[in-house]
């Protein structure tokens, strides 16, 4: 696998791709990028040309109302643990959720703690309880 992934993640920048199925991407400036697949209702990480679905990380999410998500599930393959891609997946899913400004029941244990590791952010606004 050949993909470098940063132990600290720098500047995030958003840009829109020019994509039928709407698909958004957020880049960590350390080679990953984060496609927002709106479709399929999901958030993914993918290490490198050639890797299938079972190497990608994801962060699912579905409706549950007009204004409200709620951000089920995160999954990070082993060759990506510990090196901050469910922290990516997270801050992309909370992006979505100010631009589109959502509220969100957050049924992932992740993504509760990284909420509730970034106090200062306000991200619990976003929560719905």
């Amino acid at each position: 696998m050949a993909f470098k992934i940063c132990s600290r993640l720098t500047a995030l920048t958003l840009r829109l791709k020019s994509h039928p199925t709407a698909v958004s991407a957020l880049s960590s400036g350390c080679g990953l990028t984060v496609e927002h697949d709106r479709q399929n209702r999901r958030f993914t990480v993918t290490p490198g040309s050639g890797a299938g679905d079972h190497d990608c990380a994801v962060l699912h999410y579905r409706f549950t109302g007009e204004k409200e998500v709620d951000l089920m599930s995160t999954y990070v393959p082993a060759t990506f643990r510990g090196q901050g891609v469910a922290a990516l997946l997270s801050q992309a899913a909370i992006d979505f959720l100010v631009e589109e400004k959502l509220k969100a029941h957050v049924s992932c244990w992740y993504i509760k703690k990284y909420i509730e590791d970034h106090p200062l952010q306000r991200y619990k606004e976003l929560v719905i309880t």
